[in-house]
């Protein structure tokens, strides 16, 4: 499977050592990012790529990793079409897998330690997704990917 990946600068030990076993797992990883250690980067930049590779068919899925997870899963959302989810462990990455079919998965590197990131991602990459009742809500989701966000003007009286 083809895997991107990218981080900021907060994230890039732990993408890296990502990187290392996605590729020990026969993964193929496209690195979208930062590629410079210790150099202060935005996370927008790095989710945005990520997000557009998986939303573009680059990759089947992504992973991204910013200081929390939040900021980077932020950014990675906002491209139509990704699921981006932040996990913390074991159960809650295979849930965002199982039930709300995330194609990203973001993690903290300053939340989480790495053997629980790697168990974490493992566990995401196993995970089956589950149809029948979580379909209607998986299309509910790509729904409001395609909603217009009114301008200003248009919600003014």
């Amino acid at each position: 499977m083809r895997v991107a990946v990218g981080s900021d600068h907060a994230g890039f030990d732990l993408k890296e050592v990502l990187k290392s076993e996605l590729a020990a797992w026969g993964h193929d990883v496209a690195d979208h990012g930062t590629l410079e250690p210790g150099v202060a980067v935005d996370y927008p930049d790095f989710g945005e790529a990520v997000g557009r590779a998986v939303a573009g068919g680059l990759a089947e899925l992504g992973v991204c990793v910013c200081g929390t997870g939040n900021g980077i899963a932020m950014a990675a959302n906002k491209v139509p079409g990704v699921r981006a989810a932040v996990v913390h462990d074991v159960t809650t990455a295979t849930l965002a897998r199982r039930h709300n079919h995330a194609n990203v998965v973001c993690v903290g590197a300053r939340t989480t330690g790495t053997t629980v990131v790697v168990d974490a991602l493992a566990a995401f990459l196993g995970a089956p997704e589950e149809h029948g009742r979580h379909d209607v809500r998986i299309a509910k989701l790509a729904g409001l990917d395609r909603e217009l966000v009114p301008t200003p003007a248009e919600g003014t009286p």
